[in-house]
């Protein structure tokens, strides 16, 4: 027997001779691979980014998350874990500009405060529903109550602009003298529209 296993090599040489201890090292082997293999998935799932699905799955049941996961990913679900944990500081528009660009990609929404009004508007270009709810989640959770959110929405494009001027000649059917009879002819007449530039 080669003395190639983690137990087996520990103990003298004519143990693995026999069948029977040749037997138990290679299941002692297997034993103990298993045991560090979870103690690493242990170390792992203390740490929100490394968990398994199931440290995942604990962490949404504390935090009282509903997840999908028909249509929401392990890494999203992570990353909503770890916005509803740092979503405990005080609130500050540059923290919840930061926390939305970690959330939602940066770039993809710009926050301002009307501070005469009270309003926090933020603007938003987000095409996953699961992701909206969670921006929607994370802004009612870090605002002050004294402020009022607004949503707007912004569409990712360019928008063309031609200009053009025409004008129309208008001739009136009508006076106000008394000679006219009412619905006999349109108030105006409008001539046809010639393009000036």
């Amino acid at each position: 027997m080669s003395d190639t296993n983690t137990i087996g090599k520990h103990w003298p040489p004519f143990l693995l001779d026999i069948l029977d201890f040749a037997e138990l090292s290679r299941t002692q082997d297997a034993e103990v691979k298993d045991a560090q293999a979870a103690v690493e998935g242990l170390l792992l799932d203390q740490f929100v980014t490394s968990s398994g699905l199931q440290a995942i799955k604990r962490r949404e049941q504390m935090l009282g998350i509903q997840a999908d996961p028909q249509t929401e990913s392990l890494a999203f679900r992570k990353k909503r874990v770890l916005n509803r944990y740092r979503t405990k500081p005080p609130f500050t528009l540059h923290y919840l500009q930061q926390q939305l660009d970690a959330l939602v990609g940066p770039g993809m929404t710009v926050v301002s405060v009307d501070v005469r009004s009270f309003v926090l508007t933020v603007t938003a270009n987000i095409e996953n529903a699961n992701v909206f709810r969670e921006v929607i989640h994370t802004i009612e959770t870090i605002k002050p109550a004294n402020l009022i959110y607004q949503q707007n929405t912004s569409i990712k494009g360019t928008i063309g602009l031609e200009e053009r001027i025409s004008r129309r000649d208008v001739a009136w059917n009508y006076k106000l003298d008394g000679s006219w009879k009412l619905g006999e002819k349109p108030f105006a007449s409008l001539g046809p529209e010639v393009v000036v530039t």
